[in-house]
């Protein structure tokens, strides 16, 4: 793997089956909704009307990272923009917020809406959630879209020594929790190198506005250190090797990978990786962007995505 794997990282920091309650609307992307599921409840964000169109975002935005992509397909489905538990709007349980959570109430999410027919687009974590996903239910997925996530597992020596440093930190106990819980590092560093355009005031207290105490910013924290990091969490690293191993299957969903530049999770070692080990992942470049590439490139997101339904038929 390559080392800019690791300064990408660096960089962006460096069931109940009830009828969904309308939210007060927070921004003008689309309707803000919320469902119970399990102890706690999902809200989301939906316009259109049709088969589903899912977007999952990451650490440590929200919905919110899509609005400025979701309208320009809402003619093509029902677009749908989840709040992950614990993030945005969402609800806060006293849990752990392992991946395997993230992956517990989101399928409680599917299963409340009966989401089938379902197209996929995720980043970050959002992208192993989504490739998750459509790994464990193939019969009710169309397709998958991911960027700026994890395909396969990393080593420390995949680092540059600041964010070895970094990281080992984070994933250190006590450590990590005065830097994100008391000190709130990772908020303002992931938005502040993860964007390169830049953001305005109202955006950073939208993405602030989730986690004013310390014990908000839990999964802030605990994201970090499920990073597949040599073996370690090892059940985090069994589910990016069981993606990877479905992409690889010869007849796998359509399934497209957008990149943004040569860093990163767009480095030319990983876009060789994924061309060698995923021939049906389809690779297609678009404009230079930071990790939250949603926030500087959405429409080119949004034609690259338009014209991926077309050519598919949907």
């Amino acid at each position: 793997m390559n080392r800019l794997l690791g300064c990408l990282v660096i960089g962006a920091l460096i069931a109940c089956h009830s009828a969904p309650t309308v939210l007060p609307q927070h921004t003008p992307m689309s309707t803000l909704r919320q469902i119970p599921v399990l102890d706690s409840f999902i809200s989301y964000r939906e316009e259109g009307t049709g088969s589903p169109i899912v977007f999952l975002h990451g650490n440590p935005t929200s919905s919110y990272v899509w609005r400025n992509v979701t309208p320009q397909l809402a003619d093509r489905g029902r677009i749908l923009a989840p709040d992950l538990i614990g993030m945005g709007s969402s609800g806060k349980p006293d849990i752990a917020y392992r991946f395997a959570d993230h992956a517990r109430y989101l399928d409680a999410w599917f299963d409340a809406l009966k989401l089938n027919d379902v197209v996929l687009v995720g980043y970050d974590w959002g992208g192993v959630l989504a490739l998750d996903w459509a790994a464990r239910h193939p019969d009710r997925v169309r397709g998958v879209v991911v960027f700026e996530t994890f395909l396969r597992p990393m080593h420390w020596s995949d680092w540059p020594a600041q964010g070895e440093q970094m990281f080992r930190a984070l994933r250190t106990p006590g450590v990590g929790e005065k830097m994100v819980l008391e000190q709130n590092e990772f908020l303002p560093r992931s938005l502040g190198n993860g964007v390169k355009t830049g953001l305005t005031e109202s955006a950073r207290e939208a993405y602030s506005a989730p986690f004013p105490t310390p014990e908000s910013r839990r999964p802030m924290l605990q994201w970090p250190r499920e990073i597949p990091i040599d073996g370690e969490p090892a059940d985090v690293v069994a589910v990016v090797e069981h993606n990877a191993a479905w992409l690889a299957q010869p007849s796998p969903k359509p399934a497209l990978f957008l990149t943004f530049g040569n860093t990163g999770l767009s480095a030319p070692g990983i876009i060789e990786w994924v061309r060698t080990t995923l021939p049906g992942l389809e690779i297609v470049p678009l404009s230079p962007a930071g990790h939250h590439a949603p926030e500087d490139v959405p429409d080119d997101i949004a034609r690259t995505l338009r014209s991926w339904l077309d050519r598919h038929g949907w």
